[in-house]
């Protein structure tokens, strides 16, 4: 485990005392894997109590990621243990990023993603382009999914030619 690592711990640590604190009433440590990849800059396991963070963003974004990431997803995994499944993002998670951790309610973050970001492949309708992920490129390859664009609500097509 590097230091940094250790930090994104003990603020997951600090994050659930508040929580304690707060609620009067405790909520165990979460299990804590640096093992999050892509864009995504962590992921909140409701079940099994465990949060996954990306090592990449951590080291890329260091103060950002342990002061505004960690509380992130730490606040999911409390709204999840008082009130249940309800919106990832909705009030009651908006309610303890403000009341319990005093941070504004980002549902994502704006760190620089380039050296995260997969290949991409360009797509196109009638008035737009879009570069989707390999996963989407993928399953549409195999017949498994359509995309339309938002706009004009035309299929988007593949353009090898046009790639980013």
């Amino acid at each position: 485990m590097t230091p940094l690592q250790r930090q994104a711990i003990d603020k997951a640590t600090q994050c659930i005392e508040i929580a304690s604190q707060f609620f009067n009433r405790s909520f165990e440590n979460p299990e804590i894997h640096f093992n999050q990849r892509g864009k995504s800059a962590g992921t909140a396991r409701l079940q099994t109590w465990e949060i996954r963070l990306n090592p990449t963003l951590l080291e890329e974004n260091q103060q950002a990621f342990i002061d505004e990431v960690v509380p992130h997803e730490i606040a999911h995994l409390i709204t999840f243990k008082l009130y249940g499944r309800v919106k990832p993002h909705g009030k009651e998670w908006q309610g303890i990023m403000n009341s319990v951790f005093q941070l504004p309610a980002n549902t994502t973050h704006q760190f620089d993603v380039s050296s995260v970001a997969g290949k991409t492949f360009r797509y196109h309708c009638q008035c737009n382009s879009y570069d989707l992920t390999i996963r989407r490129h993928n399953k549409i390859q195999r017949q498994q999914a359509t995309y339309q664009c938002k706009q004009c609500r035309q299929p988007l097509n593949y353009s090898p030619t046009a790639e980013p």
